[in-house]
């Protein structure tokens, strides 16, 4: 492994952090209904971020498997909007000081930007890591939304019931963060907030407000959630709004109902055999396409189409995929 002292550079004015949480947001893999997204906009949203330390993306981003944009201006190149993985200091609403590292999943290098994340993690006297996103699931959006929670020590995740007992899952970088971290005796919690697989390409900020929620809780923080209330609520009418529209958007989640209250109440007797995977659900390509159309355009058709096509990008995945990548 090449040092990973040399994979990111420390401000020199960077503040100095009494035992700072980090929270660490990667995008590139699964980030259902963009909950990690929204939860890193609501945090630094009319916040000042101080950089406190840098990577060198040019060494960790595949640049031809996510173009960069650049803005052409008639005969000339005019600006470019470059990838960055910063680790900044934020404070919270009661002035508290954090830190959050967020920006592209390393496509390559996975294991010494894990140690370089280590080694900040040891330089800055960080306490404890929290990593956040969103994963599709066969749950209805009218029942509470779930969270899995997973850490280093079972004590950073009491009074969370597991949803299901054993999954293999494709890695990410994030996961095999938490993984070498957890060996080193570091303490990590994770969430990953479970958002309706027919809504997991559209935005959700509930699921976003969700992942604060629980990280403020584990960190002791009071985290701005203001704006992701305010989009929650005008999500939630624009739902209803579909289903009041739709016999069969109400009837699939009528049978998502039932399939979540029988998982409960199996969940609540500690049988993890099916957790959210068992069962079968109607329609639920139909269902994706349809909550994605009327989302994505504000209740009109989707720009740039007719009326009655379909999106110009795939629907989310069916249940059974979805279920792979919990």
């Amino acid at each position: 492994m090449l040092d990973p002292a040399q994979l990111y550079q420390v401000d020199p004015a960077a503040p100095a952090l009494d035992e700072p949480v980090l929270i660490v947001v990667l995008d590139g893999f699964v980030d259902a209904g963009n909950a990690g997204a929204l939860a890193v906009g609501a945090l630094t949203d009319e916040r000042e971020a101080v950089r406190v330390a840098r990577f060198d993306v040019d060494q960790l981003v595949d640049y031809r498997s996510r173009r960069p944009p650049l803005r052409f201006e008639t005969d000339r190149w005019a600006d470019y909007d470059p990838p960055e993985l910063d680790v900044v200091a934020l404070t919270d609403t009661g002035d508290t000081q954090y830190l959050l590292l967020a920006g592209p999943e390393p496509d390559m290098q996975w294991e010494r930007f894990v140690a370089a994340v280590g080694l900040l993690v040891e330089q800055l006297g960080v306490r404890l890591v929290i990593t956040l996103q969103g994963i599709p699931m066969a749950v209805p959006h009218t029942r509470p939304i779930g969270v899995t929670a997973h850490g280093t020590r079972p004590e950073l995740v009491e009074g969370h019931t597991p949803w299901f007992a054993t999954a293999d899952v494709p890695g990410s970088a994030a996961a095999l963060l938490e993984y070498r971290l957890g060996q080193a005796g570091q303490d990590v919690v994770g969430y990953a907030v479970h958002v309706p697989h027919y809504l997991s390409r559209s935005a959700y900020p509930q699921a976003a407000r969700v992942l604060l929620d629980h990280a403020g809780l584990s960190a002791g923080l009071y985290l701005p959630t203001e704006t992701l209330t305010r989009a929650a609520e005008q999500a939630e009418s624009e739902i209803a709004e579909q289903m009041a529209a739709s016999e069969e958007v109400g009837q699939v989640v009528s049978a998502l109902e039932e399939q979540y209250d029988q998982v409960v109440a199996a969940r609540e007797s500690g049988d993890l055999r099916d957790g959210l995977e068992g069962g079968e659900l109607p329609s639920g390509d139909e269902l994706a396409a349809e909550f994605e159309r009327f989302l994505a355009g504000g209740g009109d058709d989707k720009p740039g189409g007719k009326s009655g096509d379909e999106p110009p990008h795939e629907p989310p995945a069916p249940p059974a995929a979805a279920r792979d990548l919990t």
